[in-house]
């Protein structure tokens, strides 16, 4: 459905997302609502390809999912650095300053308390830690904006139907993506939480943006 809904664009923006982690030899990754591994399986890849020593801790709520996403790290033969741990994005199980990077893909958005999720991925940074958040956004010119919503309310849910059986998970997507803070209002909340030198890179005329931010 992912391939489907996007025309295979979310692939481009998750790899444009693992273009704002600089890799260094023993860096330690977590990757929150990582689920499946999209993100925590190219971070893998991308530093075996450095032949660097590195850690990625994949977190979900949903064991489901972080089964899914074994299998594949067995089957892409990138198991042997990644851990799979079920937690809550909100409440996470991990010391104070542990990790370089604190990565989350489509996820926050679910998030019962957004500045909550902020509030640990700033705890379990180190200092100087990196923050990176890629999650669908507010596309900004009036017009594509108009063909965007049509697209999504009309468009989306009925294909979820189709294809899965599941109009009603499409649904509750779309109409998640218009209540999730604007591009601005979002990075207003990363600073309030502490971080600096906040900034965001709009992607596909902003329906989806890269968040990233400095402990």
């Amino acid at each position: 459905m992912n391939d489907v809904m996007s025309a295979g664009t979310h692939r481009l923006w998750k790899n444009s997302m693992i273009k704002h982690l600089d890799f260094f030899d023993n860096m330690k990754v977590i990757d929150v609502a990582g689920g499946t591994g999209d993100i925590a399986f190219r971070i893998a890849k991308w530093a075996q390809e450095k032949s660097l020593n590195y850690q990625v801790d994949l977190v979900d709520i949903n064991p489901q999912m972080l089964e899914i996403g074994r299998l594949r790290a067995v089957d892409k033969n990138l198991f042997s650095n990644l851990k799979f741990t079920e937690a809550d994005g909100e409440n996470l199980p991990f010391a104070d300053e542990t990790f370089d990077y604190f990565t989350i893909a489509f996820g926050i958005r679910n998030f019962t308390n957004i500045e909550k999720g902020i509030q640990e991925a700033f705890r379990v940074l180190k200092k100087g830690g990196k923050f990176i958040c890629l999650e669908f956004s507010k596309v900004e010119d009036l017009l594509l904006r108009k063909i965007y919503d049509n697209y999504s309310f009309k468009i989306i849910p009925k294909m979820g139907e189709f294809i899965l059986k599941d109009g009603d998970s499409y649904q509750y997507l779309v109409e998640s993506i218009r209540k999730f803070p604007d591009q601005k209002t979002f990075k207003k909340m990363i600073e309030n939480q502490g971080f600096s030198e906040v900034k965001y890179q709009n992607l596909t005329f902003g329906v989806s943006a890269i968040h990233y931010a400095i402990k």
